[in-house]
């Protein structure tokens, strides 16, 4: 069985879902962020990193999202959540799951947690200022993705870059944080996900609000 450790609401939530929606054995274990419990020893013997997700498998400890989702998929292709027989295609899937992960998320990390990268009072208020800015650039050619009337990310198919996205727009929903009235195909494709029964369970197994 695999077993995936998680933060409600954080990035881990993608993980999450594309478990559920593979249909996968699994058994997800919350880890408090807030009371530090990613720290403890216990936690750090089995992720290093001290964050989430990880993801035990019989061969080992996984972590970062890209990869994990990308192993999900591959682990699980009766789901077809990644287009496993197009080389090309699933390259292309990571690349915008790395995007996520290297900008997206480092954007919305200069507000959640700007200790990470300056020091002061002034810096802390510069990296949260200039958050906005940033989401702008990068939800604007997300937006442009969907410009042909696509319902998910790579197109007509579903595949794990969705749930990783609707963990992002679900974000950006957070006062101060973004412009979401600025990206209708974004928000419609996050609505569309809030019908899928996998989201719905998810959503509420986190004890996540549908509103951020």
């Amino acid at each position: 069985m695999l077993k995936l450790f998680y933060s409600p609401g954080a990035c881990s939530l993608a993980s999450h879902i594309a478990l559920e929606e593979a249909g996968a054995d699994y058994e997800a274990v919350r880890v408090d962020l807030k009371s530090g419990e990613q720290n403890r020893p216990e936690y750090r013997k089995l992720n290093p990193k001290g964050r989430v997700p990880a993801l035990a498998t019989e061969r080992g400890v996984l972590t970062e999202s890209p990869v994990i989702l990308g192993y999900i998929a591959q682990t699980h292709p009766e789901a077809k959540l990644a287009p496993n027989d197009d080389s090309f295609a699933f390259g292309d899937m990571q690349a915008f799951n790395m995007f996520l992960a290297a900008s997206v998320h480092v954007a919305y990390a200069h507000a959640f947690r700007p200790e990470r990268y300056v020091k002061g009072e002034a810096g802390v208020a510069a990296a949260k200022a200039r958050t906005p800015e940033a989401l702008d650039e990068y939800f604007n050619q997300i937006e442009d993705r969907f410009a042909d009337g696509r319902p998910y990310v790579h197109g007509e198919a579903y595949t794990v870059s969705d749930p990783y996205l609707y963990v992002f727009t679900r974000w950006l929903e957070r006062d101060g944080l973004g412009h979401p009235e600025r990206y209708p195909q974004v928000l419609a494709h996050r609505q569309r996900l809030d019908t899928r029964p996998a989201v719905r369970k998810v959503i509420a197994a986190e004890g996540l609000p549908w509103e951020i």
